[in-house]
């Protein structure tokens, strides 16, 4: 790959993180407009719903396919390729003249945006190589990525309040078709890393890696903690506070904005810290997520949320950039399976937490997040931190920790 001026670097990571802002956030935008589709198509709001089902089903599962086609054709290639899709049809979604129709255009955008966050972060990946600045950029570009999603309720809100809900998804659309303009003009196409596209091949070579798949197996735990319980807390807040979704989106924004704040410095705090900085995560998102739950009060949310996106940032950003450097030929298979595991993890979340919050209601829903994303860290930490370094079983380095602390 030609080496790039760190200004071309900078440009590839605010252009691919700008994308991942709208791409991301066409998805969770959909949220407050769920009753305007509902009345202007005369159906239930759980039959509105089921657009955003449409749209994240094929988001998942389409998640596996794009990081062998990238490490075959190119990333670039693959990136604006997916990045015009996803502008075409959700432009064209707010032309949408039924529910079944709104619900197959957001079904193949859906499976276009699938490829964005995969690819990018491949991408990022073979572009930078010195560890600080590598960690520091994916986070910059994940930051991006979940302030979009966090901001898309205001966002959403917003403009479906001063227009309709189409204007929501036609801003969207052209907000992306302007930047897949840029990325054409300004990124270069190059080739593919791997001569063959073999499926089979390129998932049995990441399956049969152990310790790839016990990292990338960590990525479930966080999509369960921080996808499924992120889910809910709009609902919550507007429970707790009585403000209408405008400002609880802007609320939620806290949490996007720590994501990308902390996402830019976290290679250089796990330089400095060491591999440590996963079991502050792990703490820091087990306090965040208890204030959230016993409610303390809105002054003591805020910061709550920011503290939230921080841990969830950092965790994320260590764990995708340690699966990397199993199979740096093909890191877009390993983020494709990565974005597969936090995906399919964050959509087992929100199924069960329908049951936690039947039960043990909104507090008992973020307690069990709390304790999910600070197992998260500890075995982050283990398994990233310790076993990586001991070279041993998961029991013999249970037995050398233990060991290690007794003597202390």
């Amino acid at each position: 790959m030609k080496e790039r001026t760190d200004r071309e670097k900078k440009l590839l990571v605010y252009l691919l993180g700008f994308m991942g802002f709208w791409v991301m956030g066409d998805n969770y935008a959909a949220s407050p407009i769920l009753v305007d589709i509902a009345s202007e198509f005369s159906v239930g709001i759980g039959t509105a719903a089921m657009t955003v089902t449409a749209y994240m089903l094929p988001f998942g599962l389409f998640t596996i396919v794009f990081g062998p086609l990238a490490d075959r054709f190119g990333k670039v290639r693959v990136i604006t390729t997916a990045a015009l899709g996803t502008a075409i049809f959700s432009s064209l979604a707010a032309a949408a003249f039924d529910i079944y129709s709104l619900g197959a255009l957001r079904a193949v955008n859906g499976a276009f945006a699938a490829a964005i966050l995969p690819v990018t972060i491949s991408l990022i990946g073979d572009v930078f190589k010195e560890p600080k600045s590598k960690m520091n950029s994916i986070g910059t570009v994940m930051g991006m990525y979940f302030l979009g999603a966090a901001a898309a309720t205001a966002i959403g809100g917003g403009l479906s309040f001063i227009g309709s809900w189409r204007i929501v998804y036609l801003t969207y659309g052209i907000a992306e078709l302007v930047l897949v303009f840029i990325l054409y003009r300004v990124l270069t196409f190059e080739k593919g890393t791997i001569d063959k596209l073999s499926f089979r091949e390129a998932y049995s070579d990441a399956i049969s890696h152990p310790d790839l798949l016990k990292t990338v197996s960590l990525l479930s735990l966080v999509g369960f903690a921080v996808f499924g319980s992120f889910t809910y807390l709009g609902d919550y807040l507007v429970v707790q506070t009585g403000y209408n979704i405008m400002y609880v989106g802007l609320i939620l924004a806290l949490f996007g904005l720590a994501a990308f704040i902390g996402g830019r410095r976290v290679g250089t705090l796990k330089k400095k810290i060491g591999s440590k900085i996963l079991l502050i995560a792990g703490v820091l998102g087990l306090i965040s997520l208890l204030t959230v739950s016993y409610w303390p009060g809105i002054y003591f949310i805020l910061p709550a949320l920011f503290g939230f996106g921080l841990a969830f940032v950092i965790l994320q950003v260590t764990i995708i950039t340690t699966a990397q450097q199993y199979l740096p030929q093909k890191r877009g298979t390993v983020m494709s399976l990565a974005s597969f595991n936090m995906f399919i993890g964050g959509a087992v979340g929100i199924f069960i937490n329908r049951t936690i919050l039947a039960r043990m209601e909104y507090q008992g829903l973020f307690a069990v997040a709390a304790v999910v994303i600070f197992t998260v860290g500890v075995l982050a930490f283990l398994i990233i931190g310790l076993f990586s370094k001991e070279g041993c079983s998961a029991m013999d380095c249970l037995i050398r920790l233990y060991r290690k602390f007794e003597s202390d």
